[in-house]
């Protein structure tokens, strides 16, 4: 599995006086199996880019490739492509509508031209995958916590057997309990599945744990697209476009100003404590 945007540019309101470049020029590629967050600040182009992702927004110029085939021809099965390429929302009562839980994750499936009785196998494999509570299959989803509604909602996605899981924002609104519970549940699914991920997250802290590539958007273009380490290194200059590095990278940077030998590129807790104990010879 292959996504392939090759100077993709969209314009709202294209030839009115409220004409805005939301994306310019985007050439992206993320393979099968990626673990890529995107980040920027509000406005940057970061959710306008992922509906381009699985053709919920349509390019104003350039094209979006999936397996090599140009999703923009008149024969590209564009329902097999969000078959394909999952998209979970912010806010995740947007997508939940059925009477119960586990109807609503047997949607999808039954979309797909699944019988009742493999829609609904797929329908409990993807809900044990999220980890949700049995007693919980048969409630309204909109009885559910804020948490408990994320779960359902990736469920409903992962029940259609995606190739790649775009979450926007997954954790917005949760304790800091519930975010590491779902993040850490993507992960879990990124490395048992073999699913393709993107992030689209305003937390330096979870990308840097989780990502293991970033996309920086800034004012609808891409600003930097490389490693958490490497585009932490600028932490300045995303500074000033409104973003900034995990807490612990300007630790490190403090303490590497303050004497300490250690590595001032930093990006998590664990990295920071193996820095600081070998420079203390310990």
């Amino acid at each position: 599995m292959s996504l392939r945007l090759e100077n993709v540019s969209y314009i709202y309101g294209k030839g009115t006086t409220t004409e805005t470049a939301a994306l310019k020029n985007i050439n992206l590629e993320i393979e099968k199996e990626e673990f890529v967050a995107i980040i920027g600040h509000t406005g940057s182009g970061k959710s306008t880019l992922i509906q381009h992702f699985n053709g919920l927004e349509k390019a104003t110029e350039g094209n979006v490739y999936y397996n090599d085939k140009n999703i923009y021809d008149s024969d590209f099965n564009m329902k097999e492509l969000r078959c394909r390429v999952g998209l979970v929302f912010q806010y995740p009562e947007h997508q939940l509508f059925e009477e119960t839980v586990l109807k609503d994750v047997c949607f999808g499936p039954l979309n797909q031209g699944l019988s009742k009785e493999q829609a609904k196998e797929r329908a409990i494999e993807a809900l044990k995958l999220v980890g949700m509570r049995e007693e919980l299959y048969e409630s309204s989803p909109f009885e559910l916590s804020g948490g408990q509604k994320r779960r359902a909602a990736i469920a409903g996605v992962l029940a259609m057997e995606p190739d790649l899981l775009i979450l926007d924002e997954p954790t917005a609104g949760l304790d800091p309990a519930g975010r590491d519970k779902i993040l850490n549940q993507i992960k879990m699914l990124h490395e048992r599945k073999k699913i393709g991920v993107i992030l689209v997250s305003h937390s330096m802290e979870d990308v840097a744990n989780y990502a293991q590539r970033i996309i920086v958007m800034n004012k609808g273009e891409v600003k930097y697209d490389d490693t958490p380490e490497k585009v932490f290194k600028n932490y300045r200059e995303l500074e000033r476009i409104g973003l900034a590095a995990p807490q612990i990278t300007y630790i490190m940077h403090q303490l590497r100003e303050d004497g300490l030998k250690v590595d001032e590129d930093i990006i998590n807790l664990e990295q920071a404590k193996e820095s600081i104990l070998k420079s203390l010879g310990r």
